[in-house]
């Protein structure tokens, strides 16, 4: 039996720091810190910085070889 692997689309690529901590069991702290050390990926729209659902998704990808 052949092993199928399934890509999650996103319908949302940013999310703010608040809601990414809320659905991973993180913190808010702990969001922060992981952005300022630059293992979560995020960007500035306006004035907030969101985490970068998009980047992440696609590095997760990348590294778990998808293909």
């Amino acid at each position: 039996m052949d092993e199928q692997k399934q890509i999650i689309l996103l319908a949302t690529p940013v999310m703010t720091q608040e809601r990414f901590a809320q659905l991973t069991g993180l913190t808010e702290g702990q969001v922060r810190g992981m952005i300022e050390k630059g293992h979560l990926p995020s960007l500035k729209i306006g004035k907030p910085r969101m985490v970068n659902i998009a980047a992440l998704s696609q590095d997760a990808m990348d590294k778990e070889d998808w293909q």
